[in-house]
């Protein structure tokens, strides 16, 4: 299945967007080829889930999650719990999402989104399935809603993409929470976002790359794809000091602690 020396996840992309209309198959035999053996496609709108589903069963070791992102929260019908929920009884659906707050584009429909989130916690709070979060320029409004939730009911989550600042990161931690790892933590300028995950325990860390957005360096400014997660798994080997086969043994294997639905899947496959 793969020519890499080891085996990686990628957590979090979008094979149903339109840049990679016509080029899945190819897509997706180059990630094998780098060694990214099961990735998770995410669905961000409801009405699109059919379509995202449909990716996941046509391709052994593709998973998804479904769910409306913030930004689109005030243009989407609002989620129901019993949809997330129902959706969520589909052998390959692994997680909740991706939900969250982004007031960075969209802060006038911030209440929506506070809405949508909680409702979302809700459904994992159920399902017992990962929350997949988004955060942007909403650290304090984020983290009261997260905690909020967890004195309600426990539920697992992952701070995709996480770009967002050290006091959220160490909040995140502390209720069991991951932190993924993108393409953003190999630019140049993103000291900050390393010495957060430099300092964050690397049992709670997961890689992903967002594609086809945030290409990891080298290839930074160019449509992302899944293959490109071992760019950021080198960046992030060395970060921690390790070796490339160790940082994707250890993501790896917190990716099946996490998203356990998936793990079990592939263990049965």
């Amino acid at each position: 299945m793969t020519n890499a020396p080891f085996e990686l996840v990628d957590s979090h992309c979008h094979l149903d967007f339109p840049d990679f209309e016509g080029e899945r198959d190819a897509i997706i035999t180059r990630a094998r080829a780098a060694g990214v053996t099961r990735m998770v496609t995410i669905c961000t709108k409801l009405h699109q889930e059919p379509a995202v589903r449909a990716i996941a069963e046509s391709y052994e070791g593709v998973y998804y999650a479904a769910g409306t992102h913030p930004m689109s929260a005030a243009k989407e019908p609002l989620v129901t719990v019993d949809k997330l929920v129902s959706l969520a009884k589909h052998p390959k659906f692994v997680a909740i999402g991706e939900t969250g707050l982004d007031y960075h584009y969209t802060a006038d429909s911030a209440e929506i989104q506070k809405v949508s989130l909680r409702l979302h916690i809700e459904a994992a709070q159920q399902t017992q399935l990962p929350l997949i979060i988004h955060a942007r320029s909403a650290d304090d409004d984020m983290e009261a809603i997260l905690s909020e939730g967890m004195k309600i009911a426990p539920y697992p989550c992952v701070m995709h993409c996480f770009s967002s600042g050290p006091r959220l990161a160490q909040a995140a931690l502390e209720m069991g929470f991951y932190l993924s790892m993108s393409g953003i933590a190999t630019f140049p300028k993103s000291t900050e976002v390393r010495d957060i995950f430099a300092a964050a325990p690397l049992n709670r860390i997961l890689v992903e790359t967002d594609s086809p957005y945030l290409a990891p360096m080298p290839h930074r400014g160019k449509r992302n794809e899944p293959a490109y997660t071992a760019f950021t798994a080198k960046h992030g080997a060395a970060l921690y000091g390790i070796t490339e086969a160790e940082f994707a043994a250890v993501t790896t294997a917190n990716f099946d602690r996490l998203f356990t639905k998936a793990a079990r899947a592939a263990k049965a496959a």
